[in-house]
């Protein structure tokens, strides 16, 4: 069972070119756990943030790769750069498999749905049922559950430019494949959405 967090990076306008240097090292030093799975800029959304996607085997090699930032004096490798760090934990989708590496964007969509406050496996199940059909239309990085904080989900989706995820989107909707069918019944109106580009290291491109 893999844990996955995602750890975001508020910084200084313009920051992210600035703190990749620092970034790359600090996520690739020989006492790193866990799996760099995506490192991403934000393009339209919550700008000036970062977003770093990785697995650990427990919640033991997250917790521990979390207190080595929270108790270092040069967190995650850029603190001259930060303004703020926050991390959110997750568990994957049961029916979906691990998440790889690979070029599937360069256009990444995070998008986080808080949940009725027993809209979780309801969620879980009416994706499980709608995910073949929906991906005919274009893959999926990463479907998850929040371990912390309110309930919620966040998805992650690859697509190669603005206009095709613009198209894709309206196709789905148009053939009533999307969203799955009783799925908003268990969602809040509380939802972000952000576009974002990944960085040179990034696994995910």
């Amino acid at each position: 069972m893999l844990y996955y967090e995602i750890a975001t990076l508020k910084t200084v306008i313009f920051g992210a070119a600035k703190a990749a240097a620092g970034l790359e090292a600090w996520l690739k030093a020989s006492e790193a756990r866990g799996k760099l799975l995506g490192a991403w800029f934000n393009d339209i959304g919550g700008l000036n943030e970062v977003y770093i996607l990785r697995s650990f085997d427990t919640l033991d090699a997250m917790m521990a790769e979390r207190d080595r930032a929270l108790l270092s004096g040069n967190p995650m490798g850029c603190m001259e750069f930060l303004i703020n760090l926050t991390f959110d934990s997750y568990k994957i989708f049961d029916f979906l498999p691990e998440v790889q590496p690979g070029s599937f964007g360069p256009v990444y969509e995070f998008r986080t749905y808080k949940t009725t406050l027993n809209g979780i496996a309801q969620t879980q199940n009416i994706w499980r049922d709608a995910m073949p059909k929906r991906l005919e239309y274009s893959p999926l990085t990463i479907a998850m559950y929040g371990l912390d904080g309110a309930p919620r989900m966040t998805h992650i989706w690859p697509y190669a430019s603005i206009e095709e995820r613009s198209k894709i989107r309206a196709q789905a909707v148009a053939d009533g494949i999307w969203p799955p069918k009783g799925g908003p019944d268990w969602l809040t109106p509380d939802m972000t959405s952000a576009i974002a580009m990944p960085m040179a290291f990034s696994p995910l491109k």
